[in-house]
């Protein structure tokens, strides 16, 4: 989410499909924010979803896809988090799919999601028409903690990480072929998300977020598929992880000094530009500051 117009209009398009691995694909975002990257997992009896896009007609276009791609078998969906790019399309899973989150992310969605719904509509017409007669509907099935999928020869893992971007925050993993899927926990190329946005939300956590990503690097998977942005492997997942315990020491060593908020951003933004020149949304760190300025070890 940025504050700039979108230069391309928030479509998941069914092109580029990429296969990781054996009945695993992911139909990529082509680097179009607001667009997820959205995969596609098959086992002998069913194949699961991950992401739905923006709104019905984004939903429509993904369960065209895997309906066709499933060829008969059952279908499930899950979301990686409650935001409106990754979940706002699963009305049209309804009655096709069962939908299956941890119970913090169900939470989110049922407290949090008519807001987030308002706010984005009101982020610039492209995104308010693929928000037009979005419904928000309940997970069918919700588990706490970790939860093992049986596709029928193939099992994967969805686990809640606790709250880190936000209070919901699910991977899946699929063990067979070494496939991460992150959600908005990583986003390659571009500065870390950071949803603050005292008062209305304030459920993200910089150094919940940082054990998050220590536990993923430690996971060890062959290929990282990020939330947006090109799928990378395990460096991608040490590069975050770098980025948010230096953007937490920076600002730590300034909020402890006798300097304004509004400085500590200039100063860590410039040293944070510095250092990843070609990493995109740097609205981003200003954000993040200000929910590390609020936060104590």
């Amino acid at each position: 989410m940025s504050s700039e117009p979108l230069l391309h209009e928030p479509i998941v398009e069914i092109t580029q499909v990429r296969e990781l691995a054996r009945d695993l694909v992911v139909i990529p975002n082509r680097r179009v924010e607001l667009v997820p990257n959205i995969g596609v997992i098959g086992g002998d009896r069913s194949v699961l979803v991950v992401e739905t896009g923006m709104g019905p007609r984004n939903g429509e276009t993904v369960l065209a896809f895997a309906t066709e791609y499933a060829k008969g078998r059952k279908l499930y969906l899950t979301t990686t988090h409650f935001h409106p790019e990754h979940a706002f399309g699963a009305q049209a899973f309804a009655g096709e799919a069962t939908y299956l989150v941890n119970g913090a992310q169900a939470a989110d969605l049922a407290g949090k999601g008519p807001g987030y719904l308002e706010m984005f509509r009101g982020l610039g017409a492209p995104i308010a028409r693929e928000l037009e007669d979005v419904e928000l509907v309940a997970p069918d099935a919700v588990y706490d903690g970790a939860y093992e999928l049986d596709l029928g020869g193939r099992v994967v893992r969805l686990r809640a990480t606790g709250r880190a971007h936000s209070k919901g925050d699910q991977v899946v993993t699929v063990p067979d072929a070494g496939v991460l899927f992150t959600g908005d926990l990583v986003d390659a190329g571009q500065f870390s998300i950071f949803p603050w946005f005292p008062p209305y939300d304030t459920d993200v956590s910089g150094l919940g977020w940082i054990e998050v990503m220590r536990s993923l690097v430690a996971t060890d998977p062959n290929v990282v598929v990020p939330g947006h942005g090109d799928i990378s492997g395990r460096q991608l997942l040490v590069d975050v992880r770098d980025y948010l315990e230096l953007l937490r020491d920076e600002t730590w060593v300034r909020r402890d000094s006798a300097m304004t908020q509004e400085a500590i951003v200039e100063e860590v933004r410039a040293l944070m530009i510095e250092r990843h020149p070609e990493w995109v949304g740097q609205e981003w760190i200003e954000k993040g500051v200000g929910c590390f300025c609020a936060e104590h070890a």
